[in-house]
């Protein structure tokens, strides 16, 4: 899904951990980018793969970040 994604417009980067129960965030500049994400075909292909082979259930969340910060320790 990488490969698709990362050439869309509008896409700003991801982040993913999937150790314990997989979780995948992915950043857009605005809505309207991913209404257009949502709808692209080979998105929608991957969604059908991922419905029938790959998850029992899945969830998807769209939110605003309003703020990030962090400590980094290195």
């Amino acid at each position: 899904m990488v490969e698709l994604v990362d050439n869309q417009s509008g896409f700003s980067g991801f982040e993913s951990a999937q150790e314990e129960i997989g979780i995948t965030i992915s950043y857009w500049e605005s809505l309207d980018y991913i209404q257009k994400w949502k709808m692209d075909i080979s998105h929608l292909d991957a969604q059908i793969k991922g419905k029938t082979d790959l998850y029992k259930s899945y969830v998807v969340r769209i939110s605003k970040v309003e703020r990030e910060y962090g400590f980094d320790d290195l």
